[in-house]
């Protein structure tokens, strides 16, 4: 499913899509009704998300947003005091909308732009 998205849509190269850190980190998998995983999401141990992805038929559908209040539910769940990212610019206003902010300046990954984000889990703000 990630392939789809990342490898065959946006580009990215296939030997970065998979990496050291998928098999230590905990994934959120949303499912249709037939068991296809149509979107997923991971969280690595140090409170970083990534690897955010939505079949583009299913974007728009709220299905990214319950990947991602799984994952951030699962910080709070092992004690992390803040999640952190690497959005996609055109993202931001996704990430925003859960109360992730942006820090620092616009930088390119695997060829498309990105920005940090990050977002405190133990409301200090």
């Amino acid at each position: 499913m990630r392939f789809a998205v990342f490898v065959e849509e946006q580009g990215v190269p296939p030997e970065i899509e998979l990496d050291e850190w998928d098999a230590a980190s905990d994934h959120a998998l949303a499912i249709d009704e037939t068991g296809r995983t149509i979107a997923t999401g991971r969280l690595l141990a140090d409170g970083h998300v990534g690897r955010m992805a939505v079949l583009r038929e299913w974007r728009g559908r709220g299905v990214g947003a319950a990947v991602l209040e799984a994952l951030l539910a699962r910080a709070r769940d092992r004690g992390m005091k803040r999640a952190v990212l690497n959005a996609q610019t055109h993202a931001q206003g996704f990430y925003a909308r859960f109360g992730f902010t942006r820090i620092g300046a616009e930088f390119i990954e695997a060829g498309i732009p990105h920005v940090n984000m990050e977002r405190h889990l133990d409301g200090s703000g």
